[in-house]
């Protein structure tokens, strides 16, 4: 295993840390697990807390253009008080829950270029030390996969996919920043959308989905975004034609029909304009969690298409060697 020697104010003779994710991918608000494995210094020390760190890399708009930075967006204490001898080997178990808003990274194994982090804090002897950062993968929840599933088998592809600071106005949101996940249209839609934007917001009931329309302007229609935003709850994923509920939402949202209830019995608000961003404002087919289905697998093939694989593992691959603050890797 790979140790992260703790440097800064512990010095070179410092303890040395390691944290091990349990195998596989975790969904939205499922239970992470793994282990912290610590090798004691050249002296005891003791150990105050071990906190894991939830971070994501997300961009920021500014008025002369966009950034890229970190965002730390859950800390759980899993371990501490406890003194670690000098040459000591000790591992703690941990499992914590994930926010329901955490970002989906791959669909149907095919990485959508999102990077999420568990980084390992350790306070020692009255300082904190960052000294091991973990890439995250999360699967999407079956609402999220069983919508995407429905954009792939109607023609859609997956374009990119990233997360954006600040807040969705009108909806439940809890993070400070949300994914969004670019579609390029069916051909049926092409004459009317350039693009479709997905972003999920979960919580323990069900799934915000917000789906914004770039729609295109030209003999006599209006052009510029449309914006709907529909609530659904999580058991609604094996007993819904998606396929058509899909179909019903892009057709609102190409023709900017007036708001109207939705088949699902709660608000289902159509608003024009963009996101409040940056801080201002049964489907068809085997049941969910079958082998793969087309559509779905349409996307994830259109992942591999729009991002060559080897671009999308460089990108995460610096967030994790540019962001990792704890010092060098070393073989233990």
């Amino acid at each position: 295993m790979v140790f992260k020697r703790l440097l800064g104010s512990l010095g070179a003779g410092g303890p040395k840390v390691d944290t091990v994710l349990d195998p596989g991918a975790v969904a939205p608000g499922g239970v992470l697990g793994g282990q912290v494995h610590l090798e004691g210094g050249d002296a005891d020390f003791t150990i105050e807390h071990i906190t894991l760190e939830l971070v994501a890399r997300v961009e920021v708009e500014h008025g002369d253009g966009e950034s890229e930075g970190t965002a730390a967006f859950d800390r759980q204490v899993v371990g501490g008080p406890f003194r670690l001898a000098a040459g000591e080997r000790r591992s703690v178990p941990f499992s914590i829950a994930l926010p329901w808003e955490t970002p989906i990274t791959e669909l149907h194994g095919q990485h959508l270029g999102i990077a999420l982090g568990v980084r390992t804090e350790l306070g020692v002897a009255g300082a904190r030390d960052k000294g091991d950062l973990d890439p995250l993968t999360v699967r999407p929840l079956p609402v999220q996969e069983a919508v995407l599933e429905a954009f792939g088998q109607l023609g859609f592809g997956f374009a990119s996919a990233d997360l954006e600071a600040g807040h969705i106005s009108g909806t439940g949101q809890r993070l400070p920043f949300y994914q969004e996940i670019e579609l390029t249209p069916a051909p049926a839609y092409a004459h009317r959308v350039d693009e479709i934007e997905v972003t999920f917001l979960a919580n323990p009931a069900g799934v915000e989905v917000v789906l914004e329309a770039d729609k295109r302007g030209g003999h006599g229609a209006e052009g510029g975004d449309a914006l709907t935003r529909v609530t659904i709850d999580h058991a609604e994923a094996a007993r819904t034609d998606w396929n058509a509920q899909v179909e019903s939402w892009l057709d609102r949202l190409a023709d900017r029909r007036p708001p109207h209830a939705s088949g699902f019995g709660y608000a289902d608000h159509t608003a024009h304009g963009h996101h409040d961003e940056h801080g201002s404002g049964r489907r068809s087919g085997p049941g969910v969690g079958t082998a793969v289905a087309a559509g779905a697998a349409g996307l994830a093939v259109g992942v591999a298409g729009g991002l060559v694989a080897a671009e999308v593992v460089d990108e995460v691959g610096d967030f994790f060697e540019g962001d990792d603050e704890g010092g060098e890797g070393e073989e233990g």
